[in-house]
């Protein structure tokens, strides 16, 4: 019994380039493509109408954008796998399309083998980054983790390393040769930017962000 073949739905508003893809997928084997749209509601109505396994869109296209679609898809609980292809490879932009649940992200300069192994391996479940755009995600991860802690003084830093080694306020205070109001002011401080409300929630979601060895 034949094996059935993952199917294709390309999207892309340049006739040129789309041309080229549905040319590569027809040359393959283990693919079949089932439909072409030149503009972002089409490639919906058409993933909608085709449930084709995998589309393969470009990121900026006309009306609804390549993420939006994608957000559409899984906002709906649709089956089809979405890979991505954009012609501005910026680290931004690779970040939110993989963060929104994107199966694969290249750049339109890639290798037409190369977008068709994506979307063979899309369509398998899994998740494929070309090799030169991985630092972008990866810088992009630590930016958007960095920008997420809370960002602590000097101060509140000794502070926190103070009162994880179970020193009360009035210690503190000797030890930084600061009054026991200003220590306090401090923890005061250091509650607000943790979001917490008492010495032990501090050290656990300091230690939980990075912030406590």
């Amino acid at each position: 019994m034949a094996l059935t073949r993952p199917t294709v739905l390309i999207a892309d508003d340049h006739p040129i380039y789309r041309e080229g893809l549905t040319r590569a997928v027809g040359r393959r084997p283990d693919l079949e493509l089932v439909g072409e749209a030149s503009n972002g509601p089409m490639a919906l109505e058409r993933i909608r109408a085709l449930a084709p396994t995998v589309a393969l869109l470009d990121v900026k296209m006309p009306e609804l954008d390549g993420l939006q679609v994608l957000n559409a898809v899984r906002r709906d609980g649709l089956p089809t796998a979405v890979v991505l292809l954009s012609a501005h490879t910026t680290p931004e932009t690779v970040y939110e399309c993989l963060a929104g649940g994107a199966r694969a992200f290249l750049s339109k300069q890639a290798d037409r083998d190369a977008i068709c192994d994506a979307v063979a391996a899309a369509a398998r479940g899994e998740v494929r980054l070309s090799h030169d755009l991985q630092g972008h995600l990866i810088r992009q991860v630590q930016l958007r983790a960095g920008a997420q802690s809370p960002r602590l003084t000097t101060r509140e830093t000794e502070v926190l390393g103070m009162i994880a080694d179970g020193m009360s306020a009035p210690e503190i205070a000797r030890r930084l040769t600061l009054s026991t109001a200003t220590v306090k002011s401090h923890l005061q401080g250091l509650y607000e930017k943790l979001e917490v409300s008492d010495r032990a929630a501090a050290v656990a979601t300091a230690m939980r962000q990075g912030l406590l060895e």
